[in-house]
């Protein structure tokens, strides 16, 4: 999911890099493919502005191949069929040479597979985490510049053990993001000695959960993976009415303003989120660079470290939510990570 200004500029960046110059006679345009609309509809804008923030930067040094860099936008949903339409537009009747996006797995490898793969263009999401672009036949065009699920899978099982939580119940959204999320935390919270009480996916768009929250209160550790204003919002707040949950765990997805809509701060207070970011490095210091000459960047996941959305409780001393460190999932980088990259010795390959 996936979601920062700087992130899209490194994603736009690389574009440009990889952009044929036989499209127009002078300048380039590229596209940018998001959920504007559906369940991550909060979290595009600023990656959008991320994208139009590189674009702006190209033009007033000089443009590109003799002429301008031209952005244009087209709505994903988070939606492979409406990011298929999303991307016959953009590459078909906008010509763009090259596309930052999806955003949403599933809505990349629809808009890829729709016409990206024909039409021979270079995607780079700066959001799409789930295992399953690793394996995508993409002939090299496919890039991403953030970090697999099977990392952050990981990260969330470790960080779990590491505060004394041994059960956990799982839910998921039935997406490419949701079942490879809960994969990868699944066998990394079980190989670590932990139990997985419970595992069951849930249908975005629904307005009661409480038969699948009915069905995971053998663990009161509730992890949720999905959107913080589309359906984990709405679990997240049943859960609480339930009254049967006393932890509350969530992905990179969940990480919002939105989240805590409708739902008492001081009842989820506490809650453990992991979200992909360094406390220090490259990409915080080319960040604090644009801070330091006045920029703002205050979305969700601007690479400030170890903050929580403004709407959340302050965690108290025993239940500290801690972001995890420079190989969480997810991570601002200062250059992009090649989806398909070689696969560690004893692990996936951390590509989405």
């Amino acid at each position: 999911m996936f979601k920062n200004t700087l992130t899209l500029a490194v994603a736009a960046s690389a574009l440009l890099a990889a952009a044929p110059a036989m499209a127009q006679d002078t300048g380039a345009t590229i596209g940018f493919i998001g959920g504007f609309t559906g369940p991550i509809e909060s979290l595009t804008p600023p990656i959008f502005a991320g994208a139009e923030l590189v674009v702006s930067q190209v033009n007033e040094q000089g443009g590109i191949l003799g002429g301008d860099l031209t952005l244009v936008s087209a709505d994903g949903a988070c939606d492979a069929t409406a990011a298929a339409a999303a991307a016959d537009r953009v590459i078909n009747t906008d010509n763009v040479v090259a596309v930052v996006g999806a955003l949403c797995t599933g809505e990349t490898i629809g808009a890829f597979n729709g016409s990206g793969l024909s039409g021979n263009v270079v995607f780079v999401s700066p959001a799409s985490s789930a295992p399953a672009l690793t394996t995508l036949e993409d002939n090299d065009l496919v890039y991403r510049t953030t970090p697999s699920d099977a990392l952050q899978g990981v990260k969330m099982a470790d960080l779990l053990i590491a505060k004394g939580i041994n059960d956990i119940a799982i839910t998921y959204v039935n997406n490419d993001y949701g079942k490879g999320f809960a994969d990868a935390l699944s066998a990394a919270f079980t190989a670590a000695g932990g139990t997985v009480a419970a595992n069951v996916a849930h249908e975005e768009g629904k307005a009661d959960y409480r038969a699948e929250l009915g069905n995971l209160v053998a663990s009161q550790n509730l992890v949720v993976l999905a959107y913080a204003n589309a359906s984990g919002n709405t679990i997240l707040r049943q859960a609480v009415e339930s009254g049967n949950f006393t932890t509350y765990v969530g992905g990179d997805g969940m990480v919002g303003d939105d989240l805590l809509s409708g739902i008492d701060a001081a009842a989820v207070e506490g809650l453990i989120a992991t979200r992909a970011g360094a406390p220090t490095g490259e990409s915080v210091d080319l960040y604090n660079a644009f801070t330091a000459e006045g920029f703002t960047a205050n979305a969700t996941y601007a690479p400030r470290p170890m903050t929580r959305p403004s709407s959340w409780p302050s965690p108290s001393k025993k239940t500290a939510r801690p972001t995890a460190k420079a190989s969480r999932p997810r991570c601002a980088t200062s250059r992009p990570l090649r989806a398909k990259p070689s696969a560690p010795a004893n692990g996936p390959r951390p590509r989405n």
